[in-house]
C-alpha cells in the first residue's frame, strides 16, 4: 500500500491546497498523494473547461491512479472513472452526484449557476468567499478549515468560467453509464447532509458490486475538513482492504451501519 498513487480533486472555489488533515494522514501513511489544481482554479495553467474536458485534462494530469474526489471534485473524478476507466485503479468520492437528470431542473440550477457566476464577476473573489463559507452547507467546517487566504488566489474570472461550464446545472448526466464502473469504489457523505446522503446511496446502487458506501457520523457536506480523524480512518482501512482488489473479487458492500466515529 506505501507508494501507492492517490490523485485528490478538490471542491468548487478550493485549490489543491484545502484538503487539510487528510492530506497529512495519507503522506504520512506513505501515500502519494497528489493534489493538482482543478482547470480555472488556484494556479492551473489550463482555462474552466466543460465536464468531459476537466475530466480529459485531469486524467492526462494525474495518469494512472487512486482517484478521490471532493463535491465539483467529486464530479469531476465520477466523469473520468467513465471515460478513462484504464487509468482508475480506485475511486473515493465524497458528496459526489452523477448530475441532475430532470431537464427543467437541470435548466433551472444551470440559471441559478449562471447568476451566481454574475455574482462572482461583479462582488470579486473576496466578498463571494466571504459569502460562500458562511452558507448553511459548510456551517459544520472549523474556521482553520475553511481555508480563506488559499482560495483568495483563485480569479472571478476562472470561478466564474468553472461554473458556467462544469457546474451541476451545465454538466451532462451520467447515472445512466455508472453500471460501466468496475474499479472499487467508496462512496462518503456526512451523515448531517440529508441530500447527498440520499444521492451517495443512489450512487453506490447504481455502480452496484464494486461500491462500499460508508457515512461519517456528525459530518455535513464536508466531511473530510468536518471529521477528518474519523474519515481518514476508514479511508486507510478501505484502501487496505481494496488494494490489489480485482473486479471478479469485488463483492457487495452497501451495509451503512458501520458508521466512523466521532
Amino acid at each position: 500500500m506505501p507508494g501507492q498513487r492517490i490523485v485528490a480533486l478538490h471542491g468548487f472555489s478550493q485549490t489543491a491546497r484545502c484538503w487539510g488533515p487528510l492530506a497529512a494522514r495519507l503522506r504520512g501513511a506513505g501515500f502519494d498523494f497528489s493534489t493538482p489544481d482543478l482547470p480555472g482554479h488556484g494556479d492551473a495553467p489550463e482555462p474552466a473547461a466543460d465536464m468531459s474536458t476537466t475530466a480529459a485534462i485531469m486524467a492526462h494530469i494525474g495518469g494512472r491512479a487512486t482517484y478521490l474526489g471532493y463535491s465539483f471534485g467529486g464530479r469531476v473524478a465520477l466523469r473520468l472513472a467513465v471515460d478513462h476507466p484504464h487509468l482508475v485503479e480506485r475511486l473515493v468520492l465524497i458528496s459526489a452526484t452523477a448530475g441532475i437528470e430532470n431537464d427543467t431542473e437541470r435548466r433551472e440550477r444551470r440559471t441559478a449557476d449562471d447568476r451566481l457566476a454574475d455574482v462572482i464577476e461583479r462582488k470579486g473573489v473576496a466578498t463571494f468567499i466571504d459569502e460562500w463559507v458562511q452558507l448553511p452547507l459548510f456551517a459544520g467546517v472549523p474556521e482553520r478549515y475553511r481555508f480563506r487566504d488559499e482560495r483568495l488566489r483563485n480569479s472571478a474570472a476562472g470561478l466564474a468560467a468553472s461554473l458556467r461550464l462544469a457546474g451541476t446545472g451545465a454538466q451532462e448526466p451520467i447515472w445512466h453509464r455508472l453500471p460501466e464502473i468496475t474499479m472499487p469504489v467508496l462512496v462518503i457523505t456526512g451523515s448531517l447532509d440529508t441530500k447527498f446522503e440520499q444521492l451517495g446511496d443512489r450512487l453506490a446502487a447504481c455502480i452496484g458490486s464494486y461500491a462500499e458506501r460508508l457515512s461519517i457520523t456528525d459530518a455535513g457536506h464536508t466531511a473530510h475538513l468536518e471529521q477528518p480523524e474519523a474519515l481518514s480512518r476508514q479511508l486507510l482501512q478501505w484502501l487496505e482492504r481494496a488494494e490489489g482488489v480485482t473486479p471478479a473479487e469485488v463483492t457487495p458492500t452497501h451495509d451503512r451501519s458501520e458508521q466512523a466515529e466521532r
